[in-house]
């Protein structure tokens, strides 16, 4: 809300002094300079055997019917065998034995590679749901202000001393050793320079939360009966009994309530002490906060909530980074990012876009004005700044992975959220290749990663996909980590978990890893990439050329990609006579009269720079 005394001086400065004003930026100047990273922690890294989940702890998450039998997955395992365990189980439901998997994945397991991924070269990271839940992937939290306890060293240590405080009292909340480590992680991050912000998911809670354990067990009497939505109670008088509003239909996932005002009061008021919790933990100040957060299915809850929310946000940290999940097009997300609610969002229509000029073949293919016109449109869309920090991916937890989706390019569109999420769900579409990306397929994810790590915005990866990991839609897109210290048996099983194939090897693809640190290298060298203005150079239809470049007061990156399936040259002209070399090949050149004339291979990309003065 902007001051009386704003609006007067708009009013005496007059109508283009207003405007300017009016497009003042308002996002985090730092959220324009990362390189994301999305942690899946249940799959990331196992860095603390002694708190590996229980049976118990998958009680009340889908399927609700337990195992007969039960372990901890084997981290290296073939994705698609069943082990003897689940064997045992009798049971012919795919679903039920992927969604009863732990592989035991926690936050001493992040903490331990920060190493890693500060060699990878990225600088902020962005994990899915942390937060109390029996779930694997913990989209049906049974708190917003506890880590889950086996994220932590004494899970059941955690849960007895999460028995006596009340959770309508903040005053009451207890600090377990899974909240410490988390605080242990944030310190950490930042200590090594890294960014962190967390998943809210605060649109509905699981049926193992506080609040509707209790409501189901009192009734009306409940203090949070105003909480969900219930559409009948247990009355045997009237013959109905206790039923309510699950997310889409999900009843493993009831809503909170809405009225007019987004969320209403008691979890409203609940969902923001929690966000104090961790933006401002034990009062000790931002600094040891979480630097944002990513907000599911943001679409879900009413404008009215995220203006307060964002308030409150900003009210704790001034510089916090705000995304969220609003995937539609430009017109349909842009109310969110319009200064008084999201920075960003995840910017699936980028990926959209790109999927269609990196992979699409044939004529499906985008060409390079096209192209072009929509990268344009997705720029100018939102507010100043906002292009600079969309989260910029080609996957996430939610979608096949990126090796996966160039393995099944020409399946179906990829924009296309209705129909192609099954599409690209092994188990459902028998077109699907499940397949190991082949050196072809990785050579394309490369050329890719040129542009991503050298465009407007914020790039991000999804865990894995920078060692080769692959993998369908969700649940297989979730599979382990790859590790060097690590052993991996080949995968010989079919998406039906019953038919073989040849070995696929699993394994880390060095030579890919390599190319994502060069990349990620380049653009945390370059002001012009962090933070440079962007501008196109050409885009040549006819030969599948598109160019542009990036620059930052004396700094200037040029970037060119055949998007052809032929070598193609390139004319520069107006250079300064100096010494230019790709950053990708090493490759040095020389203008002669100010022209500069390359060569691109099929497919792939020059980053050209000036060369270093002696």
């Amino acid at each position: 809300m902007k001051s009386p005394l704003l609006f007067l001086l708009l009013a005496l400065a007059g109508p283009v002094a207003a405007t300017a004003a009016v497009r003042t930026e308002f996002v985090p100047a730092w959220a324009k300079s990362v390189v994301w990273y999305q942690i899946f922690p249940e799959r990331f890294r196992n860095g603390d055997p002694q708190n590996d989940p229980q049976l118990a702890d998958l009680a009340g998450a889908d399927p609700v019917d337990p195992p007969k039998a039960w372990q901890i997955h084997p981290w290296g395992s073939d994705w698609y065998e069943l082990q003897p365990y689940e064997k045992q189980n009798g049971e012919t439901e795919r679903w039920k034995h992927l969604q009863r998997r732990r592989y035991g994945g926690d936050l001493q397991g992040v903490i331990d590679q920060l190493p890693y991924l500060k060699e990878l070269g990225v600088t902020a990271l962005y994990l899915n749901p942390v937060f109390a839940s029996p779930s694997l992937h913990k989209y049906d939290g049974a708190s917003y202000h506890h880590i889950d306890p086996i994220f932590g060293p004494d899970p059941a240590g955690d849960r007895a001393l999460m028995a006596k405080e009340n959770p309508l009292v903040p005053a009451t909340w207890v600090w377990t050793r899974a909240d410490e480590l988390a605080l242990r992680l944030i310190d950490a991050a930042h200590a090594a320079g890294l960014r962190i912000i967390f998943d809210g998911v605060f649109n509905h809670m699981g049926r193992n939360s506080f609040a509707f354990r209790d409501l189901v067990r009192n009734q009306q009497r409940s203090p949070y009966r105003d909480w969900f939505t219930v559409k009948s109670w247990d009355d045997a008088a009237k013959g109905t009994t206790f039923d309510y509003e699950g997310w889409f239909g999900a009843k493993s996932l009831p809503e909170l309530r809405e009225d007019e005002n987004g969320i209403v009061a008691g979890p409203r008021a609940y969902i923001f002490a929690a966000t104090e919790r961790w933006m401002n933990p034990k009062g000790r100040g931002a600094q040891h906060g979480i630097d944002g957060w990513r907000l599911d299915v943001a679409f879900c809850i009413a404008h009215p909530f995220w203006k307060a929310w964002r308030t409150h946000v900003r009210h704790l940290n001034p510089a916090a980074y705000l995304t969220a999940e609003v995937n539609d097009v430009p017109a349909k997300t842009a109310p969110y990012l319009q200064g008084d609610e999201f920075d960003a969002d995840m910017n699936y229509n980028w990926g959209f876009a790109c999927a269609e000029f990196f992979f699409e073949p044939g004529p499906a293919r985008l060409s390079p004005s096209e192209f072009d016109r929509q990268l344009c449109e997705l720029r100018e869309a939102y507010p100043p700044g906002v292009a600079e920090v969309q989260m910029n991916l080609i996957g996430s937890h939610d979608t096949n992975r990126v090796g996966s989706l160039i393995v099944n390019r020409g399946i179906g569109r990829y924009r296309d959220w209705k129909t192609y999420p099954e599409l690209s769900k092994a188990a459902e579409n028998p077109a699907y290749s499940p397949r190991r990306p082949d050196d072809a397929d990785v050579a394309l994810q490369k050329f890719f990663v040129i542009f991503q790590m050298t465009y407007l915005g914020a790039p991000m990866i999804y865990y894995g996909d920078e060692v080769g990991l692959w993998g369908a839609n969700d649940p297989d897109c979730r599979k382990p980590m790859l590790w060097p210290d690590l052993t991996y048996a080949d995968e010989v099983y079919g998406a039906d978990m019953h038919t073989r194939h040849a070995p696929d090897k699993v394994a880390i693809r060095p030579d890919l890893l390599e190319h994502y640190k060069r990349m990620i290298a380049l653009r945390n060298r370059h002001p012009a990439l962090l933070h440079g203005d962007y501008h196109t150079l050409t885009a040549d239809d006819a030969r599948g050329l598109f160019a542009f470049e990036r620059t930052d007061a004396g700094d200037r990156v040029i970037v060119v990609l055949n998007n052809s399936g032929q070598a193609a040259n390139y004319e520069f002209g107006q250079l300064a006579d100096a010494c230019y070399v790709d950053e990708i090949s090493g490759r040095h050149y020389q203008p002669s009269y100010g022209a500069l004339q390359i060569s691109i291979p099929a497919r792939w990309g020059v980053v050209l720079t000036e060369c270093p003065r002696p």
